[in-house]
């Protein structure tokens, strides 16, 4: 099977990266080939929401929203959903497609977060942690801002498929190190470069239990059943109903 083009959801800015200037960059080719790619709509949105649950009348924060469609899609379940995002060109995108009454805000994941303690039933972290070299700083924040008992719902780049597609690529990555990967994305016509700080299972783990965090899953879903009538090229060697491609965790906090 070819190696199916990785397309996190959503995203912050780092110190050591222009994540969020490239995506104002490409936030409107980015937004269009979201709504219907494989990883994003047929396998993580699907899979984020089943973790989520029955969400009707809880409080989430969106961390890293983008352009919206987790948070229309929680809204829709009857949460009351805020979203954050570095990119003001993504947040953009977002107004358009939830309305002007919708709770967005320009905050980056790296810095102290702008909500008093404890507001928040669940955080959903989708698909943004893996653009941060240091986690512990962020996890404190999301920690902070959760109620006693709530939920952090986490999807990450799993990093045994990072490492097996360095692999076959003739590379030779250290998989128990945190590295920095750069990967060139073309959206829209626009260009950007992208980075991505890989960890191994163990650093991800040992960093929610550091910042307070209890894991009740992790969580390697199926895909949706007509993703594979949509998509038969990239299902043309996988005869199952899962594949290598995004990890998740639901994290309680004490």
């Amino acid at each position: 099977m070819a190696r199916m083009t990785t397309m996190p959801e959503n995203h912050v800015k780092t110190a050591h990266s222009s994540e969020c200037n490239a995506y104002d960059m490409i936030a409107e080719g980015y937004t269009a080939e979201n709504e219907t790619s494989l990883l994003n709509a047929y396998y993580e949105r699907p899979a984020m929401l089943e973790l989520a649950g029955n969400v009707t009348g809880q409080r989430i924060l969106d961390a890293g929203c983008g352009s919206g469609p987790l948070f229309a899609e929680l809204r829709d379940r009857g949460a009351i959903v805020t979203g954050i995002d570095a990119s003001a060109g993504m947040l953009e995108m977002a107004r358009q497609r939830l309305g002007t009454d919708a709770d967005l805000r320009v905050a980056d994941l790296a810095d102290p977060l702008p909500f008093p303690d404890d507001t928040f039933d669940d955080v959903i972290a989708s698909l943004v942690l893996h653009y941060l070299e240091d986690w512990g700083p962020t996890l404190a924040e999301l920690r902070r801002v959760l109620k006693p008992g709530g939920r952090l719902l986490v999807s990450v780049e799993h990093p045994f498929s990072i490492t097996l597609w360095q692999h076959m690529a003739g590379k030779k990555p250290k998989y128990f190190e945190t590295r920095i990967r750069i990967d060139e994305w073309t959206m829209g016509g626009q260009t950007a470069q992208m980075s991505f700080w890989d960890r191994p299972l163990h650093a991800m783990t040992e960093a929610f239990t550091a910042a307070g965090f209890r894991i009740s899953v992790i969580s390697e879903p199926p895909f949706v059943p007509e993703a594979r009538e949509l998509f038969p090229e990239e299902f043309r060697e996988i005869t199952g109903t899962r594949f290598l491609g995004f990890l998740f965790f639901v994290l309680e906090a004490g």
